[in-house]
């Protein structure tokens, strides 16, 4: 069910009909939309009687909600959402498309501060990387851990960058939330419900990736798992999906974007990295994404990727990511959007110590 309060409803007007709510061992979600605040309720299960709650002040009317994701829907929140972070001008969605930019694995000091450096002075607005690696073999590189993270942190310090990482569990998604600015749930992970119910308990955005398998329904209720905990800053990713296809690693399913901005007014991405699995794949499926109206990229970038640690055939030079930007801003003009202004102006050349900590 959801309650729509009038245009000019107050906020004591807001609060009292959530106390109504919570007082019948339910639970209110008040999200504020461009022009008034909607009400979710969750934890009802079709018993709840509208008439109590039209009667009160403030309540423009009160709908019963039919599809299973009910914060996620439009049907919540018309108007699109608008992810923020503090102390940044940097957003996800609305009209500025964003760019999440830097290698699959974080694996040494010396590769983090470059990679990082190079994709800060093209126009990158978070530097992306893995701390922990959930990999098909447990003999691959499994990531640095919190050192990783620490890493991480210190390229935000020179270089502006905000960061987005993977937590793989909870014990990992508690030391994720300390460093960084926006939480990834990967793909393997969409329908791990005691991680969601974790991420959704977080301070920080979480950036959901779709399964290998997941349908557009699964994949808007694995949102709701995390909108249902409280946090109702969730940003959804595309990156391929698992078909018969052997010229791609994954097929990129690009239909899934206007698919879920009909439905959703969370913001999507898209990652051509892993959506095809191909070098030579990323630039055109990531023009392609920024066309069919993706609110930003995540695109995995390596100053050396033949000798990459994890995922070197997909990741692209930071030549070719300075060319994917140009691509990206005159595409998103033909569109009427733009791109979010970079973190800080281009950074000079760091001299960066080789100490190396990569672990085999």
């Amino acid at each position: 069910m959801l309650v729509v309060m009038q245009s000019h409803a107050t906020e004591e007007q807001v609060r009292e009909v959530c106390r109504k709510i919570e007082s019948l061992g339910l639970r209110a979600h008040p999200i504020a939309g461009a022009q008034r605040t909607a009400i979710g309720i969750t934890g009802n299960e079709g018993s709840l009687e509208a008439g109590g709650l039209e009667e009160m002040a403030g309540v423009g009317e009160v709908i019963r909600v039919s599809k299973p994701y009910k914060l996620v829907s439009r049907d919540l929140k018309p108007d699109n959402s608008v992810i923020r972070f503090p102390n940044s001008h940097v957003t996800i969605g609305g009209k500025d498309i964003v760019v999440m930019a830097g290698p699959c694995s974080i694996e040494s000091r010396e590769q983090a501060l470059t990679i990082a450096q190079n994709v800060a002075n093209a126009g990158a607005h978070f530097l992306r990387g893995g701390a922990y690696k959930p990999r098909t073999s447990p003999y691959s590189f499994q990531g640095l851990g919190e050192e990783g993270l620490k890493l991480m942190a210190e390229a935000r310090e020179r270089f502006g960058l905000l960061i987005v990482t993977e937590a793989v569990d909870n014990e990992s998604l508690d030391l994720v939330e300390k460093y960084a600015d926006l939480i990834q749930i990967g793909a393997r992970n969409m329908q791990n419900f005691s991680l969601l119910k974790r991420a959704g308990r977080a301070r920080k955005p979480v950036l959901l990736k779709r399964g290998m398998s997941a349908t557009l329904e699964e994949f808007l209720m694995a949102a709701e798992y995390v909108m249902s905990e409280g946090n109702y800053n969730v940003v959804l990713c595309e990156r391929g999906v698992r078909t018969f296809a052997d010229h791609t690693r994954n097929t990129l399913d690009l239909s899934l974007v206007p698919a879920v901005q009909r439905l959703s007014h969370l913001p999507i991405l898209v990652d051509p990295s892993h959506g095809t699995g191909k070098r030579n794949k990323v630039l055109p499926m990531g023009r392609a994404s920024v066309a069919v109206g993706a609110d930003g990229l995540m695109v995995e970038v390596h100053h050396d990727p033949d000798h990459a640690l994890s995922d070197g055939p997909q990741s692209i030079t930071p030549d070719q990511f300075e060319v994917l930007m140009s691509e990206v801003k005159q595409i998103a003009a033909v569109l009427h959007r733009g791109v979010v202004a970079p973190a800080c102006e281009p950074a000079a050349a760091v001299h960066v110590p080789s100490r190396a900590v990569a672990r085999s």
